[in-house]
């Protein structure tokens, strides 16, 4: 064990021992601008940045969820398919009229005009309509909700009350690309035929996209499997000073990373980095030197970050851990387990000690090297619970987090009994 090591793992006690009364999950921040805060949620929820061209204007989503029948094409997109494929739906912006046409049968969730009648609504997360004066829809865009918001199931599966932050493992982006009648452009893009293009699109899955697909045009991995990672919460980042997977940027950074060059939102963005061959189609595209006017996303990412600061981490339901395991596994992870190591809130606030090679971590560095750190970001723990859908890890690659102990077990040669790997997930599960 290395001095440095020795003195995180001692601080790691201390700060153990001071906190064995409080609660593992720090209270919320209330030094946000409340003004600001509502701003953010409204851009959160509703603001699409100017992504309409895109989304309606080339790939045409908003004619495949009309349907044939409703002057689109194919057969639509009914509440039934958009569930299936991960959409959610806001149950408090359904009138009570609503509400029990669907609970009578008398609205039809077969029928794609239930389906822009809930937009029309603002119902449908991360979902925006424009309507013509006739009240026919004219096009859609979609929010920072549509992948980073879910709901809590309280009216049927897919409809509740949403859930702001919370990663959406549920969603099939890949599916909901592929309702488009017009995927060359992107084939194009990235240099293949469209068939491959509806093929890779396919590997991907719920809860999964591949954004580094659009700057370097890999989409599978050495090993063969689809090069695509798990949507991540988008709270819980206040003191973390770089939120990627792989240390991209500060929370900032990355939306407007996210708005400009995956929603295709009408912004500036400028990151020399990009302009680097190992990311051929951004540098071919001028991704790392974009400018609109106006600008839709800069003069909002202030609001956006504060809002997302402002988002309660929540804790795990009751009864979702063993409360007295957990208890003694917080001392494995502060000692034996060396968990504290990495995972430590003072360690997350500086970008020199939250990143960490592949050897260290013990696995591949493919997707680090995709990045400009090549090196992977410690994950914060807290709200654990709602990232566990899909997996751990990056790409989700550890089904279980008793897996993920495993693998940490063996690799930094712990020597934990099963006793004690239990009762670190306990506390995991906890957190």
């Amino acid at each position: 064990m290395t001095s440095t090591t020795r003195i995180v793992v001692a601080f790691g006690i201390l700060f153990l021992l001071s906190q064995c009364k409080k609660n593992d999950n720090p209270p919320p921040h209330h030094g946000e601008n409340p003004a600001q805060v509502s701003d953010g949620k409204n851009i959160f929820r509703f603001d699409t940045f100017g992504d309409e061209p895109f989304w309606s204007g080339l790939l045409h989503i908003d004619k495949a969820i009309l349907g044939a029948k409703n002057g689109g094409f194919g057969p639509g997109v009914s509440p039934k398919t958009a569930l299936a494929v991960g959409l959610k739906v806001d149950a408090n912006a359904l009138p009570a009229n609503v509400v029990a046409g669907i609970q009578s049968g008398a609205i039809s969730l077969d029928d794609p005009a239930t389906t822009v009648t809930l937009i029309k609504l603002n119902a449908v997360l991360g979902i925006k309509g424009e309507f013509n004066p006739n009240g026919s829809l004219k096009q859609i865009g979609i929010t920072c909700a549509s992948c980073h918001s879910t709901v809590d199931n309280s009216f049927m599966p897919g409809v509740g009350k949403r859930l702001d932050g919370w990663p959406n493992r549920d969603l099939n982006v890949g599916q909901i690309i592929s309702l488009t009648d017009n995927a060359q452009p992107i084939a194009d893009l990235l240099h293949v035929d469209e068939g491959t293009l509806r093929g890779v699109l396919g590997l991907w899955g719920p809860g999964k996209f591949a954004a580094i697909l659009f700057m370097d045009g890999k989409a599978l991995r050495p090993d063969g499997k689809v090069a695509a990672n798990l949507i991540p919460a988008a709270l819980g980042l206040r003191d973390v000073s770089l939120t990627t997977y792989t240390g991209w940027g500060d929370i900032s950074y990355w939306n407007s990373f996210v708005a400009n060059l995956e929603m295709h939102g009408k912004g500036n963005f400028h990151d020399p980095r990009l302009n680097d061959p190992k990311y051929p189609i951004a540098v071919e595209n001028h991704f790392y030197d974009i400018t609109n006017n106006p600008d839709l996303i800069t003069s909002k990412l202030a609001a956006l970050r504060a809002y997302q600061h402002a988002i309660e981490v929540p804790s795990p339901p009751p009864g979702s851990f063993n409360a007295a395991l957990a208890k003694e596994g917080k001392l494995i992870f502060y000692t034996k387990g060396k968990c504290v190591t990495c995972h430590s809130p003072i360690l997350y606030k500086n970008p020199a000690t939250i990143l960490h090679s592949a050897e260290e971590i013990g696995i591949d560095d493919f997707e680090a090297m995709r990045s400009p750190t090549g090196k992977y970001r410690t994950t914060p723990l807290p709200g654990l619970f709602i990232r566990a859908k899909g997996g751990f890890f990056h790409d989700g690659r550890f089904a279980t987090l008793t897996d993920v102990v495993n693998h940490y077990n063996d690799h930094m040669k712990l020597d934990l009994s099963n006793d004690e790997k239990q009762k670190l997930v306990e506390y995991l599960k906890s957190l």
